[in-house]
């Protein structure tokens, strides 16, 4: 059985100048990630910077064509005001990082799997590029990056856009044992 899944192909691209980015963020990161998306938007122009949050605990019922989407917690018994207080500390921390930022952005809170969520989200703005940060150091992180797999590999291997990393933790390469084992 073959499927028509569309390839990367030089028809598909999209010109990076006047195109937005497409970032995806999480509570607590690293500011190297919207700092870098920013250096980068700065650099080719771009329009405006996507930033995205995509909460695992809740699911889409509605994906909108502005790439927003309603969303609905998984366990019902969740309540279902905590996602606001999520978005607005996740909001205030961006704009901490992007104080003075020369480039439009906005938050979208989406839903569900992250690699599917920022592709949405990225195929409704017609994004020139994908921007993510590497697992955060540790083992909480590493087990989890185990379970669900690397956003970015997801990114990179489902969807036509280049996807650009910003490392988070490097690896030393003297060690004797590295991390990811």
């Amino acid at each position: 059985m073959t499927t028509n899944v569309p390839q990367p192909a030089v028809d598909r691209m999209v010109e990076i100048s006047g195109h937005p980015a497409v970032v995806g963020v999480t509570p607590g990161q690293s500011d190297l990630v919207p700092l870098t998306a920013l250096s980068w938007a700065r650099a080719v122009g771009a329009p405006m910077i996507h930033f995205a949050y995509a909460d695992v605990s809740r699911f889409v019922v509605e994906e909108r064509p502005d790439g927003t989407v309603s969303h609905a917690p998984i366990d019902p018994d969740t309540a279902d005001g905590t996602w606001h207080e999520a978005r607005d500390l996740l909001h205030a921390q961006l704009s901490r990082a992007l104080t003075g930022a020369d480039v439009p952005w906005r938050l979208v809170y989406l839903a569900g799997r992250p690699d599917r969520a920022l592709t949405h989200l990225a195929r409704a703005v017609d994004a020139a590029i994908l921007v993510v940060g590497t697992r955060a150091p540790g083992t909480a992180s590493h087990l989890r990056e185990r379970l669900e797999g690397s956003v970015a590999l997801h990114l990179a291997h489902h969807q036509h856009r280049p996807v650009l990393t910003v490392p988070l933790a490097v690896v030393d390469w003297t060690a004797t044992k590295a991390p990811w084992r």
